[in-house]
């Protein structure tokens, strides 16, 4: 019996990269989802154009129009909800959110975040890894809690920082890594085989490491 495609709601506020993988896979069948809605908190971003081109429905919801933080996400929360989703996906969405948002989605909202966490929680984490002499770096999946990149880890890939690394190579490379690993996080999530009970993560009904099941490139 084939599985239910899951909804998906991808939230992004730029270019969309990670949204893009997330579109390929369902076009080309690897992934059980329906990506049903594709919201941005700003307005003329790619990644807007890549979900019309796919003839995927999108929504702008611009922050600037809120008096606060609580009053977006409120509207957000209701633009969400009309699509049903059984998953939220972040892919890129830069927004704080507040407690009640991440307790309506707990355990069913997704991050993406570019580093090995808990390593560099926050903004700018390849010039944070460089700036410690990290030897490896890389990008973290993640189910959202009320802890800013503090829930529970899905999945992790790890890359090795190389001599005459900058911020920017980095980036790249990590990047690859993580257009493989948020469909596949996004795929077990949809067979029912990814989940999160009393704020740890489980694959197969078994828990997972705090760093989530690891994939390690050695690609240079």
């Amino acid at each position: 019996m084939a599985i239910q495609s899951s909804r998906v709601v991808v939230l992004i506020s730029g270019s969309g990269s990670n949204l893009q993988a997330l579109i390929d896979g369902q076009q080309a069948g690897n992934l059980p989802i329906n990506i049903v809605a594709v919201i941005s908190n700003r307005p003329d971003v790619y990644g807007l154009t890549r979900a019309a081109q796919a003839d995927i429905p999108t929504v702008l919801l611009d922050h600037k129009a809120f008096a606060n933080r609580e009053a977006f996400d409120q509207q957000l929360t209701q633009v969400i909800d009309e699509y049903s989703p059984d998953l939220v996906v972040l892919a890129g969405f830069m927004r704080i959110l507040t407690p009640q948002f991440t307790q309506h989605y707990l355990g069913r909202m997704l991050n993406i975040h570019p580093s090995l966490l808990p390593k560099f929680q926050g903004l700018h984490t390849h010039q944070r890894a460089l700036d410690e002499n990290e030897t490896r770096h890389g990008v973290t999946v993640h189910f959202v809690t009320a802890e800013l990149d503090g829930g529970p880890s899905a999945i992790q890939a790890s890359v090795p920082i190389i001599d005459g690394d900058d911020a920017s190579s980095l980036a790249k490379r990590v990047q690859r890594q993580e257009h493989i690993i948020y469909p596949l996080a996004v795929k077990w999530f949809a067979e029912g085989r990814l989940a999160m009970k009393e704020n740890r993560a489980y694959l197969d009904n078994e828990l997972l490491p705090e760093h989530g099941y690891l994939i390690e490139s050695h690609e240079h």
